[in-house]
């Protein structure tokens, strides 16, 4: 019996999950094609030889989970760096802990103040609960609206249009449930089982994933209708406006611009991420040393600019998930359903903010399905 031939579009994670799950378990060949000149998607990252340093090349990664099985999965191409993400947030020119937390509370406020406000956020809402930004607004007690629009004054708004380019109200409920008050102590950014970083990156580990003889890869290499006649399957992680030739119009997205720079020190701010919500066209900075704990005499950082994106002058990072986008996405996903051998997967192909551990586990979902067909 010949094995089935399968196109995976991407070397991204979601990409490379899936061409070691068709090649171990079900011993398919798997071509996988790749527009970037390397692996990894998104979550690749270099090793800088003059300063020691690893670079998160398109921005911060911190991979996290409650998913026993997603971990225990990944962990079977790597060693991990434990690692709980602290960012900070400057207020008011202050260096804050960031998510907005109790602990961030007595960090801009008299002791005083915030204890009565600790005070009504624990009797309306409990401990070791995350309340929505937009949430926390709706209520009418002045103390709780007062921290509310606080909040959202100086962290929320401006960083949210600047990110996305809209004003929160314009944006799906999804993405500002991403920043919520965490009514606890716990100043970490995920609260998650399962927190770290590949020990030797990120890109090791997709080639660790990607090393079988059944799994062949050619980068730097574009995708073209007429592979659909050479495969059994074809795994689309692409966009997929740009797939049917925009055939509705343009699902929009934003895209970033990372400005990274070597500094001549040993280190340029307190934690791996600093966020500016209302100063400057950036929205972080990110200082990569900290990652995997590395020691330098240098300093590696990159300035993150959001930017809109423009076919053929930048990247999609994150779809702008809302009623009109979603709306237009959902003409694509009915034409996507007519053809039984492609499967559009990932952020692009799905028009979804997924995190790693969800993408991982839509990878599983979709394995599991195609092993029901079989």
């Amino acid at each position: 019996m010949n094995k089935k031939q399968n196109l995976i579009v991407g070397a991204g994670l979601s990409g490379s999950v899936l061409a070691n799950l068709l090649a171990t378990k079900f011993n398919e060949n798997v071509e996988i094609i790749d527009k970037r000149n390397h692996i990894g998607g998104n979550i690749y990252d270099y090793y800088d030889e003059e300063t020691n340093i690893t670079v998160h090349k398109y921005g911060p990664h911190i991979f996290h989970t409650n998913n026993k099985e997603v971990w225990d999965y990944i962990s079977k191409f790597t060693k991990w760096h434990y690692y709980f993400f602290k960012p900070n947030v400057i207020i008011e020119g202050n260096l804050v802990s960031l998510p907005f937390s109790l602990k961030t509370l007595y960090e801009c406020f008299s002791i005083k103040m915030a204890e009565k406000i600790e005070e009504k956020l624990i009797s309306t809402f409990g401990y070791g609960v995350k309340v929505p930004i937009l949430k926390l607004l709706e209520n009418n007690d002045n103390d709780l609206k007062f921290i509310a629009n606080y909040i959202y004054d100086n962290i929320f708004k401006n960083y949210t249009i600047k990110q996305w380019g809209l004003k929160p109200e314009y944006i799906d409920e999804t993405v500002s449930a991403r920043v919520p008050i965490y009514i606890s102590h716990d100043c970490r950014y995920f609260q998650d089982i399962y927190q770290g970083i590949p020990l030797n990156g990120y890109t090791q580990t997709i080639k660790n994933m990607l090393n079988h003889p059944n799994i062949k890869i050619q980068l730097s290499t574009d995708f073209d209708h007429s592979l659909l006649y050479r495969f059994d399957r074809i795994f689309y992680s692409g966009s997929i406006d740009e797939f049917f030739d925009y055939k509705y119009g343009k699902l929009p997205y934003r895209s970033l611009f990372f400005d990274i720079q070597k500094v001549n020190k040993e280190f340029y701010q307190k934690t791996a991420m600093t966020n500016y919500p209302n100063n400057y066209d950036f929205t972080r900075i990110t200082e990569h040393k900290y990652f995997l704990n590395e020691k330098s005499n240098k300093t590696i950082i990159s300035i993150e600019y959001p930017q809109e994106f423009k076919i053929n002058e930048n990247e999609r990072y994150y779809p702008i998930s809302n009623l009109k986008n979603n709306s237009l996405y959902s003409k694509y996903k009915i034409e996507a359903e007519q053809n039984k051998k492609i499967y559009f997967i990932g952020r692009l192909g799905q028009y979804k903010y997924y995190n790693m551990d969800s993408a991982v586990e839509n990878i599983f979902k979709l394995f599991n399905s195609l092993n029901t067909i079989i």
